[in-house]
């Protein structure tokens, strides 16, 4: 079985010049029926797929009849806006012939860093997926600046694994993977198929291999790799011009570069959990919410007794016992006078004390690292 075969949580990142026919600055549609039969394939098997995909500007330069060369920055948000349009519909109609509904997502740079941004985007992701949709996602062009923009998807495709926790992310592009050297030019460049750490050396290879073969080029295609391994998550780069590309890496007859971490996605998110140097407060648990938490289970408000500390949703918190024993350490799903007010509470009363439905947990367990 190949690595992406066993993927259950899937983000393949799609570039503009494999998606949009460069010349009549239209959609390859044949190329995206192909992509979209090979998603529905992997969605009936289970795994869960988002796809992060460019093209927008490229569609909404044609539509718009802009001039050629370097666009200005009003122009290229503009083409932003009437490109994502296209984007969408070409999404849409073609994963429709497979009965599966799309989700538009536009991410800024920091939609990703700013926390609460961050897990509102995570959790809206999770429910979409869970709901059996197939999220297509692209940098909000039409309102970020260069100095709020991710500038390129292979890393805004690294930041959505993470975001998610996914386990593998395919960027598709116009290289077959990682080389020693520039192939086109240097005959005696070597194919890398596996890299586990990504070294000064790896690094320089890159710099030497970038040019022009793909929009981003490898260094940004590294630095993907770096969040997606940090994150647990495996990531290819292999290439995805032919129709059937993604059918190719499913059946593995395709050549690619693994980058393969150590851990898995949610070993490496307890990991960042725990490593948290200083909790921003402290729920108190009853005898029954001990036992519950020896054995895997989530932090439900009923077994909280009090709330110690001043904390937004998302925040590190520390779980401990009547007598003041850390027990485990958490993502607290609620801010602190939220939590004051459902403590000791069922879950189905959360929408009566707050006056919104939130999570049944105060403290998931995949968010939840006990001691």
């Amino acid at each position: 079985m190949t690595p992406l075969a066993g993927a259950r949580r899937l983000v393949v990142k799609i570039g503009s010049s494999i998606l949009v026919d460069e010349t009549k600055g239209e959609v390859r549609r044949d190329w995206l029926a192909a992509l979209t039969s090979d998603v529905a394939r992997l969605h009936k098997g289970g795994c869960e797929v988002v796809l992060v995909s460019s093209g927008a500007i490229r569609l909404g330069r044609t539509h718009l009849k802009l001039a050629s060369g370097p666009l200005r920055l009003e122009e290229s948000q503009a083409a932003a806006a009437t490109g994502q349009i296209r984007l969408a519909q070409a999404y849409q109609e073609a994963l429709a012939r497979h009965g599966i509904t799309v989700a538009q997502i536009l991410l800024t740079l920091n939609d990703s860093e700013e926390r609460r941004r961050y897990l509102n985007a995570r959790q809206t992701m999770a429910t979409l997926l869970g709901l059996g949709a197939i999220p297509v996602i692209n940098e909000n062009d039409t309102v970020a600046t260069d100095e709020i923009r991710f500038g390129d998807n292979d890393r805004l495709g690294a930041r959505v694994a993470e975001m998610i926790s996914a386990d593998t992310l395919v960027l598709l592009s116009d290289i077959d993977g990682l080389y020693t050297g520039d192939p086109r030019s240097d005959a005696s460049a070597t194919f890398i198929p596996e890299i586990r750490e990504i070294t000064p050396e790896i690094e320089a290879m890159a710099g030497v291999a970038a040019s022009e073969m793909s929009n981003g080029g490898m260094v940004t295609k590294l630095m993907a790799g770096r969040i997606a391994m940090a994150a647990g998550c495996r990531m290819a780069i292999a290439d995805g011009r032919k129709v059937g590309a993604l059918g190719a890496l499913i059946d593995g007859t395709a050549r690619c570069s693994w980058f393969l971490p150590e851990g898995s996605p949610l070993s490496a998110r307890k990991k960042w959990i725990k490593g948290s140097l200083k909790p921003a407060g402290t729920l108190i648990v009853d005898d029954g919410a001990v036992r519950a938490l020896s054995t895997g289970k989530s932090l439900l408000p009923a077994g909280v007794t009090s709330v110690a500390g001043e904390f937004r949703r998302g925040d590190v918190v520390d779980v401990k016992d009547r007598g003041g024993r850390v027990l485990a350490r958490g993502l607290v799903a609620y801010a602190a006078d939220d939590a004051r007010r459902i403590a000791g509470r069922k879950s189905v009363e959360i929408e009566h004390l707050l006056g919104f439905r939130g999570r049944d947990e105060i403290v998931h367990r995949d968010d939840l690292v006990v001691e």
